[in-house]
């Protein structure tokens, strides 16, 4: 543990007990007596109220009705707030209604010339989906699924969910272990290994009808499950070299599960590689899509025959 985030827990951990001594802090913590002195007396200058006991068990105690100090940001740090507020809006995210909220709290906590700062950059700022008549306005297209916000309360308790999926409208029920909650063109998938089937599932959030924690009794242990899925882990059949304008085009979109790898200290050259479906048509029109999307500066060590057919028949397209 770094000494910054060592004292930050340990303010905490003083401030929630009427008494501690030197001792209490060295095992809690895995320090030594000087280093624990040391922490200590940084934290009384920081403003907190300590006062020593003398004797032999002697140690520390906090004065009544003692908090923590103040929060304090930077100028730096408001603004780093403030604009990942900003590059939120408009993009179906959970918790969208309560980001109002927050900053009117975060403002009432800095001066009136960060807030002026602040002030000045919402209305000069602008980012890609917001209404440039009124940044602020968020459309019904705008807000997350109903259901997303459940979801989120839901796995934060149990990672093992019983999820109803509409599929052609008709309800399905899935028995799952969450791996990842992610958004991808838009879209919040479900990524989860299917306990029933025994394999690895996507589910878009959008038909999510029900989401509950799946019954103990038929579950499977987290060590089971992922024994089982790495045993079908794909095998690797595309390999592709990028150049620096696919790896400028890379950087504008590309799959959660794809990346790269540099192979020069520039950054400016790239290896890729990934599994691609090739018995899933939709999977297999996406990323043709996309290989065309990263352009001509890129170069195939191995790539499977339907994606080059695939490739082959779009360029015809745009043949004489």
């Amino acid at each position: 543990m770094k000494k910054v985030e060592r004292i930050n827990v340990m303010m905490r951990y003083i401030n929630n007990r009427a008494h501690f001594t030197i001792s209490e802090i060295m095992r809690e913590f895995n320090i030594s007596r000087s280093t624990a002195i040391r922490d200590i007396r940084e934290i009384e200058a920081m403003g907190m109220p300590l006062v020593a006991e003398v004797g032999r068990d002697g140690g520390y105690f906090v004065m009544n009705n003692s908090v923590l100090p103040t929060v304090r940001f930077t100028d730096n740090e408001i603004k780093a707030l403030f604009i990942a507020f900003m590059a939120t809006r408009n993009l179906q995210l959970p918790y969208l209604k309560s980001r109002q909220s927050l900053a009117e709290k975060l403002i009432g906590l800095i001066s009136e010339a960060q807030q002026e700062d602040i002030v000045l950059l919402n209305q000069i700022l602008l980012f890609e989906g917001t209404n440039p008549n009124n940044p602020d306005l968020l459309e019904l297209s705008d807000l997350p699924h109903p259901m997303l916000e459940k979801l989120i309360q839901t796995l934060l308790l149990d990672s093992y969910l019983l999820i109803t999926i509409n599929e052609e409208k008709e309800n399905r029920s899935y028995p799952i272990y969450l791996l990842h909650l992610y958004r991808e063109k838009s879209i919040w998938l479900i990524e989860g290994f299917d306990l029933k089937e025994e394999k690895k599932q996507i589910f878009p959030v959008d038909n999510l009808t029900s989401v509950e924690p799946y019954p103990v009794n038929k579950r499977v242990s987290r060590k089971n499950i992922l024994e089982k899925i790495s045993k079908q882990e794909e095998v690797i059949n595309l390999v592709l070299e990028l150049g620096p304008q696919a790896i400028a085009q890379f950087k504008k979109y590309h799959p959660l599960k794809v990346s790269i790898s540099y192979t020069n200290p520039y950054q400016t050259t790239a290896v890729l590689k990934t599994f691609i479906n090739v018995n899933n048509s939709v999977e297999l029109t996406e990323m043709t899509n996309w290989l065309l999307f990263l352009g001509g500066d890129i170069k195939v060590r191995e790539m499977p025959e339907e994606i080059l057919e695939g490739l082959q028949e779009r360029l015809g397209l745009f043949c004489p």
